[in-house]
């Protein structure tokens, strides 16, 4: 009988707050942060400091979990996120839902930005390209060409119908939306350019790249009437024609440049909600905080400047000059003629300066009474914090950081009843509870290599890098004892079974044996936990791993020199010497039944040994880097393996048989730990992430594994052979060129194999009633049998079905893939299809995409003449249910005028005002509290003035 397993699937993943992929931002309230964390995204509740949800991707992707590139949050409750793969998902964050993937982007995903109105969404990635997407249609419009490197960010203007990018490049870009070309190309820039952003207002726009100044640009705007207006030199001018003076093409015209203080490149600019001010984060510790001043507020800082001037000129005696260079002008300034300059806007508020390097910056669209603005930090230690700005000083208000650790997650160890998990870091050891992830304690420790949890579960031991224990109260959360165990760092500690002691293996050549008791030092202190040193085994090099066998007979002692020495516990006499590995053994387990020894090596291998002769059984070339970390499931010879490759294995011992391989860690994975029932397995990970795997009711059989890993491998070259991702790109992008949105992918050839098969067997069913219509005329009636494939429905319907149930991102790349003969058979059903009120939108798509695709071969093929003519009955029905559409619109528009005109009052929808109720209930709270508190002060300062004056009548 063929033997079956039950399968492993990731079930929860902890410990990471913000990963440094990605950037982080707030919702449209002000009350949520989005912050990336790896695969998925948190939602942050600000004051509360509690991921309240986590935008997960349903589907799980085949191959290495993809990471979280960008995040863009719209003035809605929708928040897009573009991943490492190329697709962007958009989210509803209240819901917590997955409203549509879009797929169009060939490499990662690197800047988001949606318009103002939310409606369409730009999105630039690796791939070089741009691509504008309809929010509301859920399809791609359009992929815009020209840049030559990597698109680093983008900003919308004139109300949408203008796009501004930046690339890696060097260059930025204007484009016009309305026309779908590049209108302006903007050099000047020295190295690359990594953001840009507008005010609020459109006034300025402002670029950071590695040059050592930011550089502003005044935005020109087209008015409805044809004439531009622009806000050049702090001077409207506005233009009627076209004057030689200036450019018509020319949107963005340089205003200045302001030196900044770090050398670091900028990583992000942003202004704030309301404009007043301007951040700049750089690729290191700091944010530089502007005050952009309005436009009185800078002709008057720019008048006293040109004052002081001309006083230090009159007191040299030279003639004044102006700053413009003519001395002509100099004479009787006027604001008309004042030239404002970058400095008389832009003046350095605030320095911001954080314990690690800063990941991204966002600012709080609400904006605080006591303070300018609230803005949220993302450092690359896994930590996010919070400032407050003030024109005085910047303040640290609160920080995420307990939910997750500074560093890689070195060790996890697993208490005996499995209810808690302890994982060590570099300067912290943290106890979880691995079936919620919930984080329970958080000590300060030294660098944790190793741990193990007392049978107790109330005291835990931590092995550290500088040599000492740490012996730490679970309870209470605090170290108790330091204890300087050894010379070098310890790499392993092994429990004694039924005993109470343990063993632990170090640098400085010694494996030294402990004994651990519970003491009372004084009659009133409650029992504490001793540790002594009883024994000491000198090694000739260093101990990287120890481990004990079940029965307690023999200690397995791991060395640098690439051997595992088996003692005999008792006498420490040498048993056995395993040889066979070319680097040293990283890590060891043996089997419950203590038949079996596996050791994994930087070698890469799997070595699965015998204890009683010491004969190795097999050696499996297990992963693709070190191996770092093996252990066996209790009472059984299944094992799991965890590498620098990222991936946890499952293994038969017995079989020597790879079972499964668990995807998901996006970095090197350290640590791995067991529960006693083998019904769940946690690991640890230099991506800060601990994830949780359960054991399902899901049976498994190793052929059909092999089989899904196979098909794996040739779908992944189908892709590699689609994108062609590695190949050079040697072709150069036509200048402002446009491209389709969308991308060829294994869903859109699936989707168009379904329409071929459905056109296939409506064509068959359709011959059938022909020939049954034919047999009814010769009068031989027989009742029609239907194919019960078609489920009922008419083949025009069929075929239908099958076109609907293509993601409309995708329906564009699925057409194209029809042949003309197809595409044929597919537009002579539109006649029928028209019929369908709710599916004009549809049918209207298709049919426009295939004549636009086979334009040329409808036009010469006389067999397509009837198909055409057939077309011109879509267009009446278009505009009946155009009609019926802005019938309806008008009525509900009357409806809200006899509505207002009812009540006295705006009419709007329930829910913004269900929002307006909200906000002034919450307002009305906030003014209560503050009325009482003015209130609790008036008592007490009237209480103090009445003790003043009892003092004063007491001293006369």
């Amino acid at each position: 009988m063929v033997k079956s397993y039950l399968r492993y699937e990731q079930a929860a993943v902890f410990g990471v707050i913000v990963s440094v992929d990605s950037n982080i931002t707030y919702d449209s309230s002000g009350k949520h942060l989005l912050a990336p964390a790896l695969e998925k995204v948190g939602v942050w509740h600000v004051r509360q400091g509690v991921c309240t949800k986590t935008l997960i991707p349903a589907v799980p992707t085949k191959g290495h979990s993809l990471s979280v590139t960008s995040i863009a949050s719209s003035h809605t409750s929708l928040v897009a996120s573009g991943y490492a793969d190329g697709s962007i998902r958009i989210w509803d964050s209240d819901k917590g839902t997955c409203e549509t993937t879009l797929n169009g982007h060939k490499g990662a995903v690197t800047a988001l930005r949606y318009n103002k109105l939310g409606s369409m969404l730009a999105s630039g990635g690796k791939d070089n390209d741009i691509i504008l997407w309809d929010v509301v249609g859920e399809t791609g419009l359009y992929r815009l060409r020209g840049h030559r490197d990597q698109v680093t960010d983008l900003v919308f203007l004139d109300s949408g119908k203008k796009l501004v990018s930046s690339s890696k490049d060097k260059f930025l870009r204007v484009w016009d939306l309305e026309t779908q070309h590049c209108m302006q190309t903007i050099s000047g820039h020295h190295s690359e350019v990594w953001s840009i952003d507008t005010d609020p207002e459109e006034r300025y726009l402002v670029t950071g790249s590695a040059d050592p100044e930011l550089r502003f640009y005044t935005i020109k705007h087209d008015m409805e009437d044809g004439q531009s207006i622009s806000n050049v030199s702090g001077t409207e001018i506005v233009n009627g024609g076209d004057p030689p003076t200036q450019n018509k093409w020319e949107i963005l015209k340089l205003f200045g440049e302001v030196r900044r203080q770090s050398k670091d490149r900028v990583a992000t600019v942003r202004f704030n909600k309301s404009g007043n001010l301007l951040a700049c984060q750089v690729a290191g510790k700091t944010v530089d905080v502007f005050h952009v001043l309005d436009e009185g507020e800078s002709k008057r800082k720019a008048k006293r400047r040109l004052h002081r001037k001309k006083e230090k000129k009159s007191a040299k005696g030279a003639p004044e000059v102006m700053e413009n260079g003519d001395p002509n002008r100099g004479a009787g300034e006027d604001g008309n003629s004042l030239v404002v300059t970058v400095p008389d806007v832009f003046k350095l508020l605030q320095t911001i300066r954080a314990s690690k390097k800063i990941c991204s910056i966002s600012f709080c669209p609400n904006t605080p009474k006591s303070s300018l603005a609230t803005i949220a930090l993302s450092l690359n230690n896994n930590l996010l914090e919070f400032y407050s700005v003030e024109s005085n000083a910047t303040t640290k208000t609160h920080a995420v950081e307990l939910q997750g650790h500074r560093s890689d997650v070195r060790s996890v160890t697993l208490s005996s009843d499995n209810s808690l998990l302890m994982s060590t870091s570099h300067n912290a050891v943290k106890i979880w509870n691995p079936s919620t992830g919930s984080c329970l304690r958080t000590i300060d420790s030294g660098y944790g290599l190793c741990g193990f949890i007392f049978p107790n579960s109330k005291y835990a031991l931590v092995g550290t890098k500088g040599g000492t224990m740490e012996i730490i109260d679970i309870g209470s959360g605090t170290s108790i004892e330091v204890v300087e165990a050894h010379g070098g760092s310890v790499r392993s500690i092994a429990a004694i079974p039924n005993e109470n002691g343990f063993v632990t293996g170090s640098a400085d050549h010694d494996v030294k044996f402990w004994e651990y008791q519970f003491k009372q030092k004084s009659v009133q202190d409650s029992k504490q936990l001793m540790v002594s040193n009883v024994r000491t085994m000198k090694m000739n090099d260093d101990v990287l791993v120890v481990a004990v066998s079940p029965d307690a007979k023999y200690i397995l002692v791991a060395l640098l020199d690439c051997t595992v020495k088996v003692f005999f516990l008792d006498s420490l006499k040498l048993f056995l010497s395993l040889y066979g590995h070319k680097l040293p053994v990283l890590c060891m387990d043996i089997s419950s039944d203590g038949d079996l020894i596996v050791t994994g090596s930087a070698d890469k291998n799997l070595k699965i040994w015998g204890l009683d002769f010491g004969d190795c059984h097999k050696s499996i070339f297990a992963h693709a880097d070190s191996v770092m970390g093996v252990q066996f499931v209790r009472n059984t010879h299944y094992m799991f393996s965890v590498g620098k490759d990222r991936l946890v294995k499952y293994w038969d011992a017995d079989k020597f048989e790879l079972l499964l391989t668990l995807e998901g860690h996006h970095a090197d994975v350290w640590c791995l730990a067991i529960s006693n029932r083998g019904d769940f397995i946690v690991t640890g990970s230099h991506d800060r992430s601990i994830r949780r795997w359960d054991r399902t009711e899901e049976p498994f059989f190793i052929e059909e594994e092999k089989e899904k890993r196979l098909e794996e491998m040739f779908e992944s070259d189908l892709d590699n052979a689609f994108e062609n991702r590695y190949a050079p790109n040697e072709e150069i992008p036509e200048e402002g060129a446009v491209a389709l949105a969308g991308k060829k992918s294994k869903e859109t050839i699936t989707a168009t194999d379904s329409i071929i098969d459905a056109l296939d067997i409506a064509e068959v069913e359709l011959k059938r009633l022909a020939e049954h219509e034919e047999e009814k005329s010769r009068g031989k009636v027989a009742e029609f049998q239907p194919n019960i494939v078609l489920l009922g429905l008419s083949p025009s319907d069929y075929v239908l079905r099958a076109v609907s149930n293509v993601q409309t991102n995708d329906l564009e790349q699925t057409l194209l893939a029809l042949s003309f003969s197809d595409a044929l058979k597919l537009l002579s059903y539109s006649k029928d299809w028209i019929l369908h009120p709710d599916k004009v939108e549809l049918i209207c798509r298709v049919v426009t995409l295939l004549v636009q695709t086979h334009y040329n071969q409808l036009h010469s093929t006389p067999a397509s003449r009837p198909v055409l003519g057939a077309l011109t009955e879509i267009h009446p029905r278009v505009k009946e249910c155009k009609d019926i559409i802005g019938y309806n619109l008008a009525a509900m528009e009357h409806i809200k005028q006899v509505k207002a005109s009812k009540s006295g009052a705006l009419f709007q929808d329930a829910k913004s005002k269900l929002q307006e109720i909200r906000a002034q209930h919450s307002k009305r709270l906030e003014t209560k509290t503050d009325l009482r508190e003015e209130n609790g002060r008036k008592r007490r300062r009237k209480n103090k003035n009445s003790s003043d004056v009892h003092v004063r009548l007491f001293d006369k």
